[in-house]
């Protein structure tokens, strides 16, 4: 009986697998398929406040919040379909996307070459008014200690897995003496916070958004340092799978 059962589930599996690839394949395109099925599914890793955030006073789907939840649901609006948040960590967000898993990712995605090869790219949506965007959180005790890059040469830095922040460890002029990496950029805060490392590379308004609610966390932003992005490059994209554009 258990046999049985067990084999009526993956028939019943594999059925329903094919049964998704035919709905697909039978549309001119990923954008038909939305129509068709009514609905799109876009991936965010839903810690990065003011981007995405969860709201603990709501559920279900109206627990995502912040200007990307919103610019997805106006899309999902103008489409006439249903918006659904796919809550990930920040890698499987990437790699869901370039394995055509998830319709796209909106999620504070900054622009790299290596992401416009794996995935379409629109255009900027969103350009922050701030001249230094990318700088460095640290403990208060550290904070005039460390007044240029080169000072970062023998700490421990955190950077956020497959961010734009984890380019600008490997740009640090001298290195530095340990580099670990984490799935959400909140973790890292917590970690230097914690004594498990002495910076964490990172956006500045999340990170002024971290201090603000937690105001006895004794982080600081450095006045010092900052990382430049080109200018070309700058603004924050939404992701697709390569080829649907």
């Amino acid at each position: 009986l258990m046999a049985a059962v067990l084999f009526s589930g993956c028939s019943t599996t594999a059925q329903a697998e094919t049964s998704a690839k035919t709905e697909v394949s039978e549309a001119a395109n990923r954008l038909e398929a939305i129509k068709e099925r009514g609905y799109m599914e876009v991936v965010m890793e839903p810690y990065l406040a003011p981007y995405e955030f969860i709201d603990p006073s709501k559920k279900g789907d109206e627990m995502y919040v912040g200007a990307d939840v919103e610019l997805a649901q106006y899309i999902a609006e103008q489409l006439g379909v249903e918006c659904r948040i796919i809550p990930l960590d920040f890698a499987t967000v990437l790699s869901s996307i370039t394995e055509g898993k998830y319709d796209m990712a909106i999620s504070g995605l900054a622009y790299t070459p290596a992401r416009a090869e794996a995935m379409e790219m629109s255009k900027g949506y969103f350009y922050g008014s701030e001249e230094n965007l990318y700088g460095i959180i640290l403990g208060e005790e550290l904070s005039e200690k460390i007044r240029s890059k080169e000072d970062i040469k023998e700490l421990t830095v955190v950077v956020q897995s497959g961010s734009i922040q984890e380019l600008f460890a490997a740009e640090l002029p001298e290195g530095c003496g340990e580099l670990k990496r984490v799935s959400a950029t909140t973790d890292g805060y917590l970690m230097v916070q914690e004594g498990k490392a002495d910076v964490c590379i990172t956006a500045i308004k999340p990170a002024e958004l971290y201090i603000e609610a937690n105001p006895d966390c004794g982080l600081c932003i450095s006045p010092y340092i900052d990382f430049e992005v080109d200018e070309e490059l700058q603004g924050s994209r939404i992701c697709m799978e390569k080829g649907e554009t």
